[in-house]
């Protein structure tokens, strides 16, 4: 039987009500993003136990009975990769995602492999294969061809089995807690993206003075707007290499503004004096008002010697564990760790690694090292995981393995 795609709005709304009375559903969406504010939503694409469909949002203009269904705590929604469902949802309807589960990160949870692209993902756990042929589609063009309607629900066919078999297998190890706080701590970060200190984000922007940050919020503050109203990427109405350089030159004429070679592009010529306006409002902040500098200490020899030992460390434990070690810790967070230890942090705030689950797998342990608690040594040299952890004896050195 041919695949199902929704274009009218009262099938919908039956969808809708179907899906509520499941009680959990796989969830996916397929959007074009290069040429406009946002991603632009083409197809959204659903699967209970019972069903799989997908439907047309060009036709069907009223999602809100599933953005409801998405935000409230009744009916589990299962992605792969979630982070795009999660903005359309928060902007659509300015609520979060209450019970999102995403499998490449519970994948990540059980097993070395994170992130895993879904494909592999459903080899790997159901043995199914599918083929990736439609990944040049332009889903903004009507109408769809049945196979691209069969590769779009390819996308969410297995998804709520995959769930099943990796929830069985998180309860066995004991690490749905920590499913559940990744699931929750991806939600917060999607959420958290659009805030008033955006622009800090800027490639570059730790390399400006306060009176420079004071332009570059400006101009960053204008760009969003325009771009916005014109519904066109950010790239397109200034470059965020543009926008630094800009920030340090402060020029003060349209012709200043355009003497940098990359600035004659008609379009960036277009906006000239509304640059120039934001680079006046800049310089006009008084001085107690300026945006203050970033005091991220830079890390020296003995951070980078420490980050190496704890990164080897943490990478044994993580294979120890079979949990994906990109997944657990970054540098950043190793680097936090050693200056959280050292009394360094400088107001930065606790390491991931020293909170919730992560203390758990290898936060506390690798703290114990940077005290000169616990000493590292090869075990096993065959084993995936050949170092051993001991505790150290102050008086008489290592006494005990520790894992």
């Amino acid at each position: 039987m041919a695949a199902q795609l929704i274009e009218t709005q009262s099938e919908f709304n039956d969808l809708c009500i179907k899906i509520r009375d499941a009680g959990i559903v796989a969830f996916d969406t397929e959007f074009v993003s290069e040429n406009t504010f946002r991603p632009e939503l083409c197809l959204l694409q659903f699967a209970t136990p019972e069903m799989s469909v997908a439907v047309d949002p060009f036709q069907v203009k009223d999602l809100s009975a599933w953005w409801d269904i998405m935000t409230d705590d009744r009916s589990a929604v299962i992605a792969h990769a979630g982070r795009e469902e999660v903005r359309f949802c928060v902007h659509n309807c300015g609520a979060r995602p209450r019970r999102l589960f995403d499998i490449q990160i519970a994948e990540g949870l059980r097993s070395r492999s994170y992130p895993m692209a879904y494909d592999r993902l459903i080899h790997r756990v159901l043995n199914q294969r599918i083929h990736n042929k439609e990944t040049r589609t332009d889903w903004r063009r009507r109408p769809l061809n049945q196979k691209q309607i069969d590769y779009a629900l390819d996308d969410v066919r297995f998804i709520i089995e995959v769930w099943q078999t990796q929830c069985r297998s998180l309860d066995s190890l004991n690490r749905m807690h920590w499913a559940d706080a990744e699931f929750k701590r991806m939600i917060d970060e999607v959420a958290s993206e659009r805030s008033a200190e955006d622009w800090r984000r800027l490639s570059g922007i730790h390399k400006l003075k306060r009176r420079e940050l004071a332009v570059a919020r400006e101009l960053y503050r204008w760009r969003d707007k325009d771009a916005e109203e014109r519904d066109q990427p950010r790239r397109r109405v200034l470059r965020d290499d543009l926008l630094i350089d800009i920030s340090r030159r402060q020029p003060v004429t349209e012709r200043d503004v355009l003497s940098t070679r990359d600035m004659n592009r008609a379009n960036y010529r277009r906006s000239a004096g509304e640059i120039v306006e934001c680079v006046k409002v800049g310089m006009a902040v008084p001085e107690p008002e300026l945006p203050k500098m970033n005091t991220t200490k830079a890390s020296n020899s003995e951070e980078h010697v420490l980050g190496k030992l704890l990164a080897i460390a943490l990478a044994n434990r993580c294979a120890e564990l079979n949990v994906s070690t990109s997944l657990v810790g970054t540098n950043n967070d190793l680097r936090m760790l050693i200056r959280e230890h050292l009394g360094e942090n400088n107001g930065e705030g606790l390491s991931r690694l020293s909170t919730g689950w992560r203390a758990e797998v290898c936060g506390d342990l690798l703290g114990r090292m940077i005290d000169g608690e616990i000493s590292l040594r090869v075990g096993n040299a065959r084993s995936d995981y050949p170092l051993v952890f001991e505790e150290v004896d102050q008086q008489e050195g290592p006494s005990k393995h520790v894992v």
